[in-house]
């Protein structure tokens, strides 16, 4: 089993969707890497050599921010946005929508399970 960026990588999977697994790289990042590396997206990551894996891990490691990096940078602009009290902050901290989606009805990702309002009985 390859592991890239602290990441076990599915072996039985191609290479292009393998290296989606790992947080901050998508499929138009996946297939930049290996058109730049000179491995084919169609072969699979348990057919591929130990050097392979290695200039991939090397590769991401000096061209990506990726796993726990990312993950901190974008918890710390969110923090940013709260410490400053602007409107995004602020639909931060209630849980709501920051995007400007209508809260009227939908929204339940965001605001979770709906709650029974009392006293509207007849």
């Amino acid at each position: 089993m390859a592991r890239i960026a602290g990441v076990n990588i599915p072996t039985n999977k191609r290479v292009e969707i393998a290296l989606t697994y790992i947080h901050g790289i998508g499929r138009t990042k996946a297939v930049e890497i290996t058109k730049k590396l000179g491995i084919e997206p169609a072969r699979r990551v348990q057919d591929l050599t130990d050097q392979e894996v290695l200039s991939i891990r090397e590769a991401i490691d000096a061209g990506y921010t990726v796993e726990g990096d990312l993950r901190r940078s974008v918890s710390m602009n969110i923090k940013r946005l709260m410490d400053l009290a602007c409107y995004r902050g602020l639909r931060h901290r209630k849980g709501l929508p920051v995007r400007g989606q209508r809260t009227h009805t939908n929204a339940r990702t965001r605001k979770g399970k709906a709650k029974p309002i009392a006293g509207k009985k007849k």
